[in-house]
């Protein structure tokens, strides 16, 4: 058995998974992410004690934890070098918990270990070449490539959020201006479409599905009011399809993966997010006469980042 960590903003969640990646047993606790990092990493310690007494099963059972944070991880020290969420910069997280729990403990980017989830047991499992995309608060990504994750050699090589594809009316939070998560992200969308209302007198149904109240905005109700035709719903949508498409199709110049997932909030648009964005790439793809790779949504939603995390020691 081993024991994934899924250490988000809000949540920490933790679970028992097989050899095979099927998820036995999972807990969660806030993160309350305002206190200290050895408070945080004393209640990781905690949860998967917890979860490995309430499954009933002891220490000895468990070969590795891997633990997924939103940010950037140095694999050999088992350091988190950066993670803005938790305000955390160049934190032991590894030895720590190995010395507490006397278990070898990997750790890794979150996005990038939901694809490896989405690859172990979701709807990459047995391709040859993928790249998940999460639209989230942010957009992550996740490369795996004959079943190996590829962060390139400094660890950033998936920062798919991170790759500028056009110029926008405002500054990512890294400080560059034109990332694809300033156009993809459920964030992006939220304020590109407060942005629209604005400039047209708020003539939009979105007004009476927030009975007015812009800060109530949630790109599912975007979504909801692109279906119904709206007219700013639309090219708040169409614009996010647009840039998402752009970086789509850099990422086929550059490796041609077999398949595309695309997971995170935005994700749950399903069909209606899914044939834009199908037809967008279709439409700007190099090499019109040839295949290129399908472009699904994720199966395995939170559960790919505990999944991912499990699995993670197994790449070593």
């Amino acid at each position: 058995m081993y024991i994934g960590v899924d250490l988000g903003g809000t949540n920490i969640a933790v679970g028992i998974v097989d050899e095979k990646g099927n998820l036995k047993y999972q807990g969660s606790t806030p993160t309350k992410r305002e206190r200290q990092p050895n408070e945080i990493i004393g209640d990781i310690k905690r949860l998967i004690l917890k979860v490995i007494d309430e499954y009933g099963i002891s220490k000895n059972d468990i070969k590795a934890i891997g633990i997924g944070i939103p940010g950037l991880a140095d694999k050999n020290t088992g350091k988190v070098i950066y993670c803005v969420n938790l305000n955390w910069t160049n934190i032991p997280l590894k030895e720590p918990l190995e010395e507490e729990l006397g278990i070898p403990v990997y750790i890794d980017n979150d996005a990038t270990l939901a694809g490896l989830g989405e690859y172990e047991a979701g709807v990459m499992k047995g391709a040859e070449s993928g790249v998940f995309i999460t639209l989230g608060t942010g957009v992550g990504g996740g490369i795996v490539i004959n079943g190996r994750i590829n962060s390139g050699f400094n660890g950033v090589g998936s920062e798919i959020g991170h790759m500028v594809v056009g110029e926008n009316y405002y500054d990512c939070s890294c400080g560059k201006n034109g990332c694809l998560e300033t156009f993809c992200s459920a964030t992006a969308l939220i304020n590109y479409t407060k942005k629209l209302i604005i400039e047209e007198n708020y003539k939009t149904i979105i007004m009476d599905k927030i009975n007015g109240n812009l800060d109530d905005l949630e790109g599912k109700i975007i979504f909801e009011a692109a279906f119904e035709e709206d007219e700013i719903a639309n090219k708040a949508v169409n614009r996010l399809i647009k840039y998402l498409g752009i970086g789509i199709v850099n990422l086929i110049c550059i490796m041609d993966p077999q398949i595309f997932v695309i997971g995170g909030g935005l994700s749950k648009a399903g069909n209606f997010l899914l044939e834009k964005l199908r037809e967008e790439v279709s439409k700007n793809r190099f090499y019109k006469s040839l295949p290129i790779g399908k472009i699904v949504l994720a199966k395995l939603g939170n559960e790919a980042g505990i999944i991912g995390a499990a699995m993670l020691p197994k790449q070593y």
